[in-house]
């Protein structure tokens, strides 16, 4: 993409009410822009990232045997009062009537419709088990929206429910999402710590929340320093053994542990971070399926109501997460999986015809090796586009001048490092491409 075409409004300086770095960032890179309070437009390079969280998601749900589909974001009231959340779910849930008097919702998670739709599909034990999923976008009537995307009204959430014939099947449903998470965040370069945690009003009685570390995050956790030792790889290739070990270790936010009488971990191992929530998983059994009426017929001809559980990811907050934890004082540092573009192609004399027609020669090689480039071919100055490189932070920035084309070479910058080589041409291609 040239950046002369491209939609990438950048700001110099930092919006007065922005608080946190990641809000400050994603408001100057040009990835969002607000429209009302706690509600966003994603700009197009926000939404690049946004569709490859979103990816990474989705790959690791369908690796973990969930099939996709899609709820709608308005439902009937009628659904929640079935369930008894209607009244109970409190004034974040938006409510209004439609044209004929309907009670009706934006859905801030879907329990209950998914439950609806098996109540008229599912009648055997041999349907079982089975995990269904969404990728959809939410609201909560927050009373203080803040933050930016942190902790917004409209949201990106990925949520997946089970539905197993008993607790046995259950258990394992919610270890195959409990791997899948791992796998999920340890891609995008991040490493959560998992959390037991309370219910609230989903309800059930088991429950972990997923945080990534960071200094701006709004819970307070304390927590085993065994936990940083997990490696990335060892996330990656996460399984039930995985699981005993992170479950094993102590890990609590603030309000938890105060009701510990006698921490475990010793003073010497005992950590406190800030973390910032990413994933929520929930086990509750027949809340809802007792509730709404969902049974099947067993093997032995009998009626059981199926155990349910439910899985979020904060997708979209998972975008301010990963630059609260990967960030410098120029601005955004992506890893390379989430990255918009891989490489900053920057032409630093776009008046002059010899380095015009190398850029665009270079330009030509990368998009064939389907490297995703963003080329400043635009008439400023050079260091105006370094800034804007920096600011946006992709992973590579290949530069070129007069200077460098006189003896054949190019620039090499790595963002993460700041390391810059001077390469030949074709070197610097084949590393980029290679």
């Amino acid at each position: 993409m040239r950046l002369s075409r491209y939609f990438l409004p950048v700001v110099k300086e930092t919006p007065a009410d922005a608080q946190i770095v990641s809000h400050k960032l994603m408001l100057r890179a040009g990835l969002i822009r607000q429209t009302a309070a706690g509600i966003y437009a994603w700009l197009p390079l926000g939404y690049r990232v946004l569709r490859k969280i979103e990816q990474i998601v989705r790959e690791e749900q369908d690796k973990a045997g969930a099939v996709e589909l899609l709820m709608p974001t308005i439902q009937p009231a009628e659904l929640w009062r079935q369930s008894g959340r209607y009244d109970a779910y409190g004034p974040e849930m938006l409510r209004f009537p439609d044209r004929k008097g309907t009670e009706m919702l934006y859905g801030p998670t879907n329990e209950e419709m998914i439950t609806q739709i098996f109540l008229g599909s599912v009648k055997s034990y041999r349907d079982l088990p089975r995990t269904l999923y969404h990728i959809q976008w939410k609201f909560r009537d927050e009373v203080r929206p803040r933050f930016g995307i942190m902790r917004g009204r409209e949201f990106l959430m990925k949520d997946a429910y089970s539905f197993d014939l008993d607790e046995a099947g259950l258990k394992a449903s919610y270890e195959a999402m409990f791997v899948a998470y791992l796998r999920t965040f340890a891609r995008m370069g991040l490493q959560a710590v998992p959390v037991r945690a309370p219910t609230g009003p989903i309800g059930g009685d088991l429950s972990h929340e997923f945080h990534i570390l960071a200094d701006t995050g709004e819970s307070a956790l304390f927590y085993d320093a065994a936990l940083e030792d997990v490696s990335r790889e060892e996330l990656l290739s996460a399984d039930a053994a995985t699981i005993a070990k992170l479950t094993g270790l102590y890990a609590m936010e603030e309000e938890e542990h105060a009701k510990v009488a006698e921490c475990p971990v010793p003073a010497e191992r005992l950590r406190s971070r800030r973390g910032i929530e990413v994933g929520h998983i929930f086990a509750f059994g027949t809340k809802y399926t007792k509730s709404m009426g969902l049974s099947v017929q067993a093997a032995d001809g009998s009626q059981v109501h199926p155990r349910m559980g439910s899985y979020g990811i904060g997708v979209s907050r998972l975008m301010g997460a990963i630059i609260e934890a990967g960030h410098d004082e120029a601005g955004i540092v992506w890893p390379e999986a989430v990255a918009p573009f891989q490489v900053g192609l920057v032409n630093m004399r776009a008046d002059d015809a010899n380095c015009a027609a190398a850029a665009d020669e270079i330009y030509g090689h990368l998009n064939s090796a389907e490297i995703e480039t963003l080329y400043d071919d635009r008439d400023e100055r050079g260091g105006a586009k370094f800034a804007t490189m920096d600011l946006i932070g992709l992973p590579w920035q290949l530069i070129l001048g007069p200077r460098g084309l006189e003896k054949g070479t190019v620039e090499l910058k790595q963002r993460a490092t700041g390391e810059r080589e001077e390469l030949s041409i074709e070197s610097a291609l084949a590393r980029l491409t290679g």
